[in-house]
């Protein structure tokens, strides 16, 4: 996938700048639509499943089952490279090891009772899971409540320091993409919503989300060569 800075017509992706200045319904289903084709073939049943995750089957589940899902489900959807869902995973397995599945269970109930105006407690809450760090906790966020939250990560970050004229840039600049803090989620949190809110209202839509803005934001991130 090549990225230019300027032009239109089929095959043609718009620089990151192009796109976010843009008012043409088009390139952002496009620029969305992209998403899909840098996940690897093993990972897109998962992937598509995870997207239209219903909150009712969490709310439903045990503490067992709520430890299978991250195990099996979540933390291969974020961790897919073999040596980073290991390492992961062995942090998680102590709740199982430990006897201690009913402490991860009250992460899930405090989860599930968010209040989604307050970034920074959800944060927390969510990478009080063993494993998680800031980038982890928001993809959990972000699959729970994507009309209220995003992935924030190394990706999301080198991409929006391709956004000319954001009043956050020089705190972009500042970040250190690998290791993101939670006010530094915040900080991107802050722009995903905004810009959501921004297409739906341009766009005469009510289907952009922060998830979505983010989505985006990852291919652009990952670079041409990333797959």
């Amino acid at each position: 996938m090549t990225v230019v800075e300027q032009g239109t017509g089929p095959g043609v992706v718009p620089s990151i700048a192009t796109l976010w200045a843009s008012t043409d319904a088009r390139a952002w289903n496009d620029a969305l639509a992209r998403y899909w084709a840098f996940v690897k073939e093993d990972n897109l049943e998962l992937e598509k499943r995870l997207d239209k995750l219903d909150l009712d089957r969490l709310r439903q589940m045990n503490a067992r089952q709520w430890y299978e899902f991250l195990r099996d489900e979540y933390f291969c959807w974020k961790y897919t490279q073999p040596n980073r869902y290991a390492s992961t995973t062995k942090l998680l397995r102590a709740y199982e090891d430990n006897g201690s599945l009913g402490d991860l269970d009250g992460i899930r109930r405090r989860l599930l009772g968010l209040n989604s105006a307050d970034v920074g407690t959800a944060m927390e809450a969510a990478r009080a899971i063993r494993g998680l760090g800031p980038a982890g906790a928001s993809g959990l966020l972000a699959l729970m409540f994507p009309q209220y939250f995003g992935t924030v990560d190394q990706f999301v970050v080198k991409a929006l320091r391709g956004v000319p004229g954001l009043p956050e840039a020089a705190t972009l600049q500042c970040m250190k993409p690998a290791s993101l803090t939670i006010a530094n989620s915040v900080v991107l949190m802050g722009i995903l919503r905004r810009k959501a809110a921004e297409n739906n209202r341009v766009l005469g839509s009510k289907a952009w989300t922060p998830r979505k803005i983010d989505m985006v934001l990852w291919t652009y991130g990952r670079g041409p060569d990333c797959r």
